[in-house]
């Protein structure tokens, strides 16, 4: 019974771990998307006098 309890921590722990993973590089690269599309509009709108 312990055994799988023990197998059952070990499979939820490393799914945690992956989707710990996947949440870090979906954030970084939406941020990184976000800079460059605001410098982008920000150098689009320097002749517009704002």
């Amino acid at each position: 019974m312990n055994e799988r309890i023990v197998k059952a921590t070990a499979k939820a722990g490393i799914w945690n771990l992956v989707l710990g993973i996947v949440v870090l590089v979906t954030g970084v690269t939406s941020g990184v998307l976000m800079i460059l599309n605001a410098a982008r509009l920000w150098k689009a709108g320097t002749g517009l006098g704002l």
